[in-house]
């Protein structure tokens, strides 16, 4: 996934005001008749809920508008030089990249900036006649403009993010939760991109983003892994979810020695979600334990003790069986409205 580009945008020149007299065959010369040069192009960057990443931009060092034309004669002007618009998934921010301050947050479907304006095209003479000056021959040059540097980065627009370590069945969790169809497989980093999917609310007050986010290893907050270029995918989740699930060679272990290698888990997960943000594990969270189904009864109760007396609810499911995927889905909506709810209030808090 191509979710972070910079790269140099000009926008065009505007073309030169003409200098030019009608000359009337047969008759005699008449006024100024110099057209105006037309603007140039100009670069937008527009959100398109159609697109998931920058993959437009993939090889892209500069992105070059045309120059307006000259002005022409007859008091003509040349047609209108052509706009270039990039399309870029919604949640794409811009950036000044000489002085990396944010420009714009594209954060709904067909909010578009203008990054690189087109220069203004030049005046002709016959602009300039007047009862002083019958035959000007004055114009104008069109507006030269520079280049500038553009970083963008996107971050995806979910309410709820799924986070957890390689091959915890997140990309599983959300096919069940929602619709889509994210790579599925044994074997760690199957999800190379964050995969989003949408999930029906019960009482249908509006249908809630999830996002399956990819695994994080140790170090993730220093860029190991793919951790840090997804990290930041996180920050506008309102609920986080953290997915932890036993690993195979576990399985002959107690219940009691899974629940401490669960803990283990979370407390990675959340380590390297504050090397990388201390607001991350601000967020709002609840704690799901995946892969119930290749856990014994007796295993699923000490697990569940051992989680009480660390003061932490968590919830056992199987993605696989959709065992308690149903109390799952109510769990998380209820925990999102509570979080919508609390952000209300802090914000209304002077």
């Amino acid at each position: 996934m191509i979710d972070e580009v910079s790269f140099v945008a000009k926008a065009g020149d505007g073309g030169d005001g003409q200098v030019s007299f009608r000359r009337e065959k047969n008759g005699p010369n008449s006024g100024p008749d110099g057209g105006n040069g037309s603007n140039g192009g100009s670069i937008y960057i527009e959100a398109d809920s159609n697109i998931n990443t920058l993959c437009e931009f993939a090889g892209r060092t500069r992105i070059v508008a045309e120059n307006g034309e000259n002005g022409k004669r007859g008091h003509n002007n040349p047609k209108k030089t052509p706009d270039i618009t990039c399309k870029v998934p919604i949640g794409t921010m811009i950036y000044n990249a000489t002085t990396n301050r944010l420009v714009l947050d594209l954060n709904k479907s067909g909010m578009r900036y203008c990054i690189a304006q087109g220069g203004k095209g030049g005046l002709g003479n016959w602009r300039f006649k007047s009862s002083k000056d019958v035959a000007p021959t004055k114009f104008t040059y069109g507006e030269k403009v520079k280049p500038i540097n553009v970083h963008l980065k996107l971050k995806v627009l979910a309410q709820i993010g799924l986070a957890g370590l390689p091959n915890a069945g997140k990309s599983t969790i959300l096919s069940v939760l929602t619709k889509a169809k994210p790579k599925i497989a044994n074997y760690p980093f199957t999800t190379l991109s964050p995969n989003l999917g949408v999930m029906e609310t019960t009482d249908k007050t509006g249908d809630l983003v999830i996002a399956d986010i990819p695994g994080l290893i140790e170090g993730a907050s220093l860029g190991k892994g793919l951790g840090i270029r997804f990290l930041k995918h996180l920050q506008r989740c309102q609920l986080i979810v953290y997915v932890i699930s036993p690993e195979i060679h576990e399985l002959e272990l107690t219940g009691e020695q899974i629940a401490q290698s669960l803990w283990k888990q979370k407390e990675k997960i959340e380590n390297e979600m504050t090397q990388f943000s201390a607001e991350l594990v601000k967020v709002s969270s609840m704690i799901v334990i995946n892969k119930k189904d290749l856990l014994t009864q007796e295993q699923q109760n000490a697990i569940l003790s051992f989680f009480k007396t660390k003061n932490k609810k968590v919830m056992l499911i199987s993605a696989v069986t959709t065992d308690n995927i149903q109390i799952f889905s109510n769990e998380i909506q209820e925990k999102y409205k509570k979080a919508v709810l609390t952000k209300v209030d802090e914000e209304k808090t002077p």
